[in-house]
């Protein structure tokens, strides 16, 4: 019993230390191979088994223990072979290996790989230590190391096995071809030792984590050069997994490497074509969005920053810009006279100085690249910049050597073209961004200066227009009031902003008989040139016919009958007399705003005048209604462009009026360019026209 309960108590083995005890020994390989041990002594009866042996041969230790082994374990037919080899061993102290077939107790004959060896005590006695493993568990153990050491081998995917101090045991060819280092060279060294490039701390930290937590990381992606290929990016699938042994024993952590370049490239291109059609997208939105030559060329040098560079300039030739015709002959070998629109840039840099400044006309040598590109209509490429390309570039020595200093490496013109005419050029430099310009970038780079060139071109096209009607307009505008009998007149006009078409407003101040005075106003609804002309003809004939002295009904009367007989065009109009010597003010309105009446020391008023119809409607009647005025009084006449906006209803901006006409001591002028200033704001689409009258004694 003695002999059964020792071996009992050892099926699950322990360390021998207290401090270690009952704490499972990792055998490793040898708890896959459940190696049995069998001593036998020169009598053949079995002297030592281990718990090993009972899973093998099915025998406890109580069974087997002192029992003739050959007896126990063999079948007749094969204990005599195995007395001889038995006699071998204890005789000649050769040691024996091979596969012999054994008797399990369960009946059945199993085949067993055996290696038996001489023992000797210190007492002198021999015994046969027999080692056994079940042939099948070692045929599947082999062939499990076979087909790991041909799929390790002979994989195209890179591996490497680390132990725990992550040095490399093991790595493959495939991952030797990859990092360009002999696997020999690997062995006992850490990646940071094999890999050149900073990312390599990063990878072994993950290591470490894997090999704390036993939680893989599964296609981890990398960019980066190795020693095989040391002049490009590759772009790798990388997996961290712990290994362990059968009982749990860490054995270090393995990695698995893809090169995964090709589709790393492919999703980079749709990347970048996914970019190039949003920068596309934006470039439709935001340029062209005014009619004005340097908000667009803004709006596309802002457009082009971050996505295709890191800084952009607009240069348009100043010929364009002024709305003169371009005229310098192809083969001219003098310098070009461009104005900077626009300068922008993806972060602050001071390369932005280094441009010609914004809104200043400056000559350009021919030798700059961007006249060239203006010369020549076609892009002008410089992937990578030398200093002399910087020379080139700037427009001085001094801002060369502020792109070098700022890292400036890649330069990119393309022309703006509209309408088969050159306007000016588009430049690019790349700063941060590492890669250079290439043909990709200057497709996308001609689209934006195709789109803001057209925009461009209109503005110009407009401004010319729009100067021609304000030129014509202000012509036909009296260019002073003249001081007239007990009246002081001031008066205003202001066009809209540049983007916007100039209207018909207009004013005049006539002298009549008697020491009297006309006073008009209108605005002929429309604007540009028609607008402008049509207004000339309206103030013409209303002096015409005030020479009549007429009663301003009637004088609206007849100018209504001309209005009608001008197709598309209506208009609206006020007319005042005054007379010095009675004080009376005669006024008739025909779909005018109401004039405005400051009395001295009273608050502000609209005289309240019958609105009547603008004058082209036809078939309806005006009214003249008498207003007393005495020394001090004003009286104000505007146009609608002062009070109207789309945002506010016309109330609100009449109260706004009276608000800002309080009786001041202030002159005339300077009242009309306070009210402007006050009621208008920058970007109004309006014109505006003032007459201010102040009451005077004779």
């Amino acid at each position: 019993m003695a002999h059964e309960a020792a071996p009992d108590a050892g099926d699950s083995e322990t360390r021998g230390s207290a401090a270690g005890a009952g704490r499972p020994v990792h055998g490793g390989l040898l708890d896959v191979l459940n190696v049995a041990a069998v001593v036998v002594d020169t009598d053949g009866r079995i002297a030592f088994w281990s718990p090993q042996a009972t899973e093998t041969f099915g025998y406890t230790a109580g069974e087997a223990l002192g029992q003739y082994a050959a007896r126990l374990l063999l079948s007749e037919d094969n204990r005599k072979r195995a007395v001889e080899l038995f006699a071998t061993v204890m005789g000649t102290g050769q040691s024996w290996a091979g596969v012999f077939p054994v008797r399990h107790r369960d009946g059945t004959t199993r085949l067993v790989e055996f290696r038996n060896v001489r023992l000797l005590d210190y007492l002198g006695d021999v015994y046969a230590l027999g080692l056994a493993v079940d042939q099948t568990a070692l045929d599947d153990v082999e062939s499990r190391l076979a087909l790991s050491e041909q799929l390790v081998s002979q994989a195209p995917v890179g591996f490497a096995l680390l132990d725990t101090d992550l040095r490399y045991r093991l790595i493959n060819p495939a991952l030797e071809r990859i990092n360009g280092v002999p696997a020999a060279e690997h062995i006992g060294r850490r990646p940071r030792d094999i890999h050149p490039y900073d990312g390599v701390k990063t990878v072994e930290s993950a290591l470490r984590h894997v090999l704390a937590t036993g939680t893989p990381l599964i296609d981890q992606y990398i960019v980066s050069r190795t020693r095989a290929d040391p002049d490009h990016d590759h772009a790798w699938s990388v997996s961290y997994y712990r290994i362990q042994g059968p009982a749990g024993r860490v054995i270090g952590v393995a990695s698995s490497v893809v090169d995964v370049t090709e589709r790393h490239l492919a999703s980079a291109e749709a990347e970048r074509a996914r970019r190039r059609l949003a920068v596309i997208a934006d470039a439709s939105a935001r340029i062209g969005t005014t009619l004005g030559v340097e908000r667009t060329a803004r709006e596309l040098a802002e457009v082009a920053v971050s996505d295709l560079a890191d800084v952009t300039a607009v240069d348009v030739l100043d010929d364009v810009v002024s709305c003169r015709a371009h005229t310098r002959p192809p083969n001219e070998e003098g310098p070009e006279v461009f104005r900077a629109l626009a300068v922008a840039s993806a972060f602050p840099t001071d390369t932005t100085g280094a441009a010609d400044p914004v809104g200043e006309a400056a000559a350009y040598s021919p030798h700059r690249l961007i006249t060239q590109c203006v010369r020549t209509g076609l892009p002008i490429l410089v992937a990578h910049c030398d200093e002399a390309d910087l020379r080139r570039i700037a427009r001085d020595p001094q801002a060369a050597d502020t792109l070098a200093r700022a890292g400036a490496h890649s330069y990119l013109a393309v022309p703006l073209i509209a309408r088969g005419d050159i306007l000016g050029a588009f430049d690019l430099l790349r700063i941060r961004n590492p890669h250079p310009f290439d043909a990709d970038d200057v497709l996308l780079a001609r689209e934006l200066a195709a789109r803001a060139a057209v925009a461009i071109d209109n503005a110009c096209w407009h401004q010319n227009v729009r100067t021609a009607a304000e030129t014509l307009q202000r012509s036909l505008l009296p260019p002073a009031p003249p001081q007239r009998p007990g009246l002081k007149i001031a008066s205003l006009y202001r066009p809209a902003q540049a983007v916007n078409e100039v209207g018909g407003d207009w004013y005049d101040v006539i002298p009549l008989t008697g020491d009297k005075t006309a006073l008009v106003i209108g605005d002929v609804m429309g604007n540009g040139i028609d607008a402008a002309a049509t207004m000339g003809q309206l103030c013409t004939a209303a002096r015409a016919y005030a020479a009549l002295d007429l009663p301003p009904d009637e004088i609206l009367h007849h100018l209504d009958q001309l209005t009608h007989g001008m197709e598309h065009y209506i208009a609206t109009c006020l007319y005042a007399t005054y007379d010095p010597h009675t004080g009376h003010c005669r006024v008739a309105n025909a779909g005018h705003l109401p004039p405005v009446v400051v009395r001295a020391g009273h608050e502000p008023e609209l005289l309240h005048l019958p609105a009547g119809a603008p004058l082209g409607v036809g078939g309806v009647g005006f009214h003249t209604v008498t207003v007393a005025l005495r020394p001090g009084d004003r009286l104000l006449l505007y146009t609608d462009g002062l009070v109207e906006t789309r945002d506010a209803p016309i109330d609100e901006r009449l109260n706004l009026l009276l608000s800002v006409l309080r009786p001041t001591e202030a002159l005339l002028d300077a009242t009309c360019a306070q009210l402007v200033d006050a009621m208008r704001r920058p970007d109004e689409a309006d014109d505006v026209a003032l007459l201010l009258a102040e009451i005077r004694r004779l």
